[in-house]
């Protein structure tokens, strides 16, 4: 039997933060390409600490719902799981490169793959794109339009810029916007002075976080002058020195980002058969149909994201 544990940070402020969590792990299980799927998280219930250990599988696939490698994926997540002779050095990565790590949970005698974090797979540069699909319904959005992927940024972790510049690096080779830019909420260049980057007269804000929260829906939409009041909301698009700003909210709300746990768990050996597919076939038609389940841009705020 195999297990697949969605890994997230939970808030107790904002009950909204887990939702995307939840929502993915019910369109995984759906698939039935595990036996058993599990959420667990940091500031909620289920706790990482328990999840293991409620769970029949002796082999366990561990995916971190989180955006870089750094200090939750790297200690909190292996420490509260218990997992033995853990060692950030086992991902031999340079920061945005994390795939998985074999390690035994003797306790209670299981096989443990540690995945490295959603945010810094592959994967995750087609969920991007298609936020940007969502937020103008074009599947064939690019020309004439720039991007930007905004990220939280912070000086305290060099590996919180390095997946959202890696994203925007891997959009831009494509050469499908017209302007790419990676920009962030705590570092240069900040996504404050969005404007000052792009000639293109629309341009699609893409926030690189798991879940909104007062991050996605009160600071960036404040910071980038989309209203001067959150509480107030603001329009999609949203006229900013004369461009048009269309702003997305969190990227992990997008239906496509289940399809990145999976990835993760089958790079780490899991037998998935035809659930991705099956994944990014219902993300098309929800998509298609414009019933894709990421909140509205504007619906509100909170803590967590």
């Amino acid at each position: 039997m195999q297990a697949l544990v969605i890994a997230a940070h939970g808030s107790h402020l904002n009950p909204d933060a887990s939702d995307p969590t939840y929502a993915h792990a019910d369109t995984i299980r759906e698939t039935g390409a595990f036996d058993e799927v599990r959420e667990a998280f940091w500031k909620e219930e289920p706790h990482f600490r328990e999840v293991i250990r409620t769970l029949e599988s002796d082999e366990v696939f561990v995916v971190p719902l989180f955006i870089s490698e750094g200090y939750f994926t790297e200690q909190v997540i292996p420490r509260e799981l218990r997992l033995d002779d853990w060692d950030p050095e086992k991902w031999d990565s340079d920061g945005t490169s994390a795939s998985q790590a074999t390690l035994e949970a003797t306790d209670v005698g299981k096989t443990i793959h540690y995945c490295g974090p959603v945010g810094t797979h592959d994967a995750m540069t087609d969920v991007i794109v298609q936020r940007a699909e969502t937020a103008m319904e074009d599947p064939d959005v690019g020309e004439g339009v720039g991007l930007s992927v905004v990220g939280h940024g912070t000086d305290r972790n060099e590996n919180s810029a390095k997946a959202i510049e890696y994203h925007s690096d891997r959009i831009a080779d494509r050469d499908r916007f017209d302007e790419v830019k990676a920009l962030f909420m705590d570092e240069e260049p900040e996504v404050d002075d969005v404007t000052d980057y792009f000639e293109s007269d629309d341009i699609v804000v893409v926030p690189l976080f798991i879940a909104d929260g007062y991050h996605t829906q009160e600071d960036i939409p404040e910071d980038m002058g989309l209203t001067e009041d959150y509480r107030l909301g603001w329009d999609v698009p949203a006229a900013v020195d004369g461009h048009r700003i269309w702003y997305t909210g969190a990227v992990g709300t997008e239906d496509l980002m289940a399809d990145v746990v999976l990835e993760r768990a089958a790079d780490a050996g899991a037998d998935i058969g035809d659930a991705r597919e099956a994944v990014r076939e219902l993300a098309a038609s929800a998509a298609e149909a414009g019933t894709d389940s990421s909140p509205e841009p504007n619906a509100g705020a909170g803590a967590g994201d």
